[in-house]
This record gives C-alpha cells, sequence and structure tokens, in this order.
C-alpha cells in the first residue's frame, strides 16, 4: 500500500487550483497515506510563489488532518550549469527540494548538456529528488544519472502525471524503463509520486506502479510501501 506522495503541488504553484495545504492534508488523510510533501513551484515559474513563501514554511504546522506534512519546492533547473531558482539560505529552511527541468525555463540542449543540468543539480547539498527527468524533450545519459544519484542519495522519481494517458511529456516509457533499468543495476531506490496539481491526484501513483511492474523492477527498491525507508534520503 502506498504511504507517501512527495510530489503535491498547492494553490501557491499559481496553476490555476485553488486548494489550500490543508485542503491536501485532507485529502491524504481520505486516500490513507501517512505524509504528504508539499512542493509549491520555484519563483522562475510564472505566477508561482515569491522566496518569501519558502522562506516561512518552517514555521507551518508539522501535522495536518493526522498526516505528516513535509514543505519543500520543486525547483526549477536554469541553465546547464545546475543553476536553481532558490538560494541555499531558503534551501536549508526547508524539509526537502526536488529539482526539475521545465521547458519555459531551459530550452533542450544537447545530451551532454542535458545530462550537465541534472547532474549539477544532483550535486547541491539540499536536493533530495530529481524530478520527472523522463520528458522526451530532454535527451539524457540514465546511466549517469543514476550514478550520480546514487553516489549522493537524491532519489529518482517515476512521475505518475508523466505515464498518465494525458500526460503532456510525450510517451515516457522508453526514458523511464531506462531509468529504472540503471536504477536495478545499482541497487539504486525511486519514488513513485502523483505530481498533483490540486487534491485531485493526491496518492494517485497507479500508472507508476503498473509500469513499475510490467518492467520488473524489484518492489523493494520503490520506497512508497515502507515510510520508514525514505526517512535517511530526506538528511
Amino acid at each position: 500500500m502506498n504511504t507517501f506522495d512527495l510530489h503535491t503541488h498547492s494553490i501557491a504553484s499559481g496553476h490555476g487550483t485553488q486548494c489550500t495545504i490543508t485542503d491536501m492534508a485532507k485529502q491524504a488523510a481520505h486516500r490513507g497515506l501517512s505524509l504528504i510533501g508539499i512542493t509549491d513551484h520555484g519563483p522562475a515559474t510564472m505566477r508561482s510563489c515569491k522566496p518569501s513563501y519558502f522562506r516561512s514554511l518552517h514555521m507551518a504546522p508539522k501535522e495536518r488532518c493526522g498526516v505528516r506534512v513535509l514543505y519543500g519546492v520543486e525547483l526549477n533547473i536554469l541553465d546547464y550549469k545546475g543553476s536553481l531558482d532558490l538560494d541555499n539560505d531558503i534551501l536549508k529552511l526547508l524539509d526537502f527540494a526536488i529539482a526539475s527541468i521545465h521547458i519555459q525555463n531551459l530550452k533542450p540542449g544537447s545530451r551532454a548538456e542535458n545530462t550537465e543540468s541534472y547532474l549539477a543539480a544532483i550535486k547541491n547539498p539540499y536536493v533530495r529528488m530529481i524530478g520527472h527527468c523522463d520528458d522526451t524533450r530532454y535527451d539524457v545519459d540514465y546511466q549517469a544519472i543514476v550514478q550520480a544519484a546514487a553516489e549522493h542519495r537524491v532519489l529518482l522519481e517515476i512521475n505518475n502525471s508523466s505515464l498518465s494517458p494525458d500526460g503532456y511529456r510525450g510517451d515516457t516509457r522508453a526514458n523511464n524503463r531506462k531509468m529504472l533499468h540503471y536504477c536495478a543495476k545499482y541497487g539504486h531506490p525511486v519514488v513513485l509520486s502523483s505530481d498533483s496539481h490540486g487534491t485531485a491526484h493526491i496518492g494517485d501513483i497507479r500508472y507508476a506502479e503498473e509500469f513499475a511492474e510490467e518492467c520488473g523492477f524489484p518492489k523493494e527498491l520503490i520506497l512508497n510501501y515502507d515510510l520508514s525507508r525514505l526517512k535517511p534520503f530526506l538528511g
């Protein structure tokens, strides 16, 4: 049974959802989750929140509606050097950070450039997870990314939204298959997450779960089923 969802977005992400953090926690409780990560988009995302929002999150309640809440951010990787859109003095106040590439902030480069942007982000001490690095518009070296993630104890995500029938990152199955192959080879765990914008899909990992099973990926390398195994990756 899925016990947590690390990648979700509230009204603060500015994507049209009107759901507050409490709304998100209520839905997480309704779906039987023990923990939820609130990871609103970093300030480089149009209409998202300002740095001051993230600076104040450490003062928010750590539990809502009986669900533990981790306050994080989905950072934007801004260039091929892995620059991020929040400074480390803010990131150190958060529970964790996801780093992702979004087409609005970084246009696809060469395979080497795209890969280097992820590798540099992985080396940031406050980045604990790489989000949806399955985007078909970005050619990357998955072996290098998995090896670096394993070295720096950074989680890799299988994004349910990417694999859903209405996903907008192209047919990501081949890229996710490569990522799972190397994670299995090096014994590096993954996280399945909803990337829910609002409450509609909180805890929904059905496409990611089905895909991992189809690939024969070892269940023991999926952290979602045992919350205690997540803690070492959050620093």
